[in-house]
């Protein structure tokens, strides 16, 4: 059994971890753009895999063998975390796909900012979840969150700098939304009782990941109509569940 420091420890450290990640907004300035694009979409699918794994090979097995058995409130609770991705979408237009028009400056930016800040304040939260019941789910989790954190990112860069901040700004402002993501870490590991992670935060958890796959990842997947490249990205999707296949071993 994980002692508290050793939790804290650890889930802080991969939640700055993750939040670092938010730098990777500077490869868009040194990548080509020709480069840049294709590698994108890679990694989208790639993430897509690793998201709906953690999901179904970690999170919602440990929910239900906490639980004793698959019970409505593991159901209930997986909705709502699909109901809360859809909510905050939903509510401040943070979905990329939506950003492709003119618009005005400050209220692009700020609205990205804040929905981004909200989002990696909840994966602070589900690292720190994952990390309270086993140091194993937090490792499967922590690489889930990272994998979709670069080109959710990237994303968020190019909408500041489509927005009209400079690319020093836009990069500083992404890095800070993604430290919101150490304050849901603590408030998680502060005052939530492991029961309560265990018996709702993981399958939350389990809940918001297959929305982002499903309804933020998958459907970039499919803009894709080119039959090699879309070879690449199913090989790319069946990598990512298969590196959360493989972290199995840990467990």
């Amino acid at each position: 059994m994980e002692t508290p420091g050793t939790v804290w420890l650890s889930a802080l450290a991969a939640v700055v971890l993750v939040s670092v990640l938010s730098l990777v907004g500077a490869s868009s300035l040194v990548l080509k753009e020709k480069w840049l694009k294709p590698m994108l979409i890679v990694l989208v699918a790639f993430a897509a895999g690793a998201l709906l794994g953690d999901a179904f090979l970690h999170l919602l097995p440990e929910a239900v063998e906490a639980k004793g058995e698959l019970s409505l409130s593991i159901s209930l609770a997986v909705l709502a975390g699909v109901s809360a991705f859809f909510v905050l979408e939903k509510g401040l237009h943070w979905h990329h796909a939506h950003i492709g028009h003119e618009e005005t400056v400050h209220p692009v930016a700020v609205t990205n900012l804040i929905g981004d800040g909200l989002h990696n304040f909840l994966d602070g939260a589900i690292i720190a979840a994952s990390f309270a019941v086993s140091p194993q789910l937090g490792v499967a989790t922590t690489v889930a969150v990272a994998l979709h954190e670069i080109p959710q990112e990237l994303g968020d860069f190019g909408i500041l700098v489509h927005s009209g901040l400079s690319p020093k700004r836009a990069l500083m402002l992404n890095f800070v939304s993604g430290l919101a993501a150490i304050a849901g870490a603590v408030a998680t590991l502060a005052f939530t009782p492991v029961d309560t992670i265990e018996n709702a935060m993981v399958p939350f958890a389990a809940g918001a990941f297959i929305y982002i796959a499903s309804t933020d990842l998958m459907p970039e997947i499919h803009k894709e109509p080119e039959p090699l490249k879309s070879v690449i990205q199913l090989l790319a999707f069946g990598c990512g569940v298969g590196v959360m296949a493989a972290l199995l071993v840990l467990e």
